[in-house]
């Protein structure tokens, strides 16, 4: 058995019709799943994470990041204005 978890649910997955901790009986079925869902994921979702999926023996884990903000070149020190 392969298991697909996406590890921290945001607000747009439990918003959408994904499931999380599917099982499959083949591993190129989850593979493709992975695939699939971390591809929607990224083109539909909100825009703020990225998402990627790794392989861990029978498992496969959508890891969710931050995507990191653009930097507009102040440090936040309250000096450059």
């Amino acid at each position: 058995m392969f298991v697909l978890k996406v590890e921290k649910e945001c607000g747009c997955f439990r918003k959408s019709n994904l499931e999380n901790n599917r099982k499959f009986e083949s591993k190129d079925d989850a593979l493709i799943e992975a695939q699939h869902m971390s591809e929607i994921m990224n083109s539909e979702f909100c825009g703020k994470h990225n998402f990627t999926f790794i392989e861990d023996g029978e498992n496969f884990t959508i890891h969710v990041e931050d995507k990191k903000r653009e930097h507009s070149g102040c440090c936040g020190g309250g000096h450059c204005s």
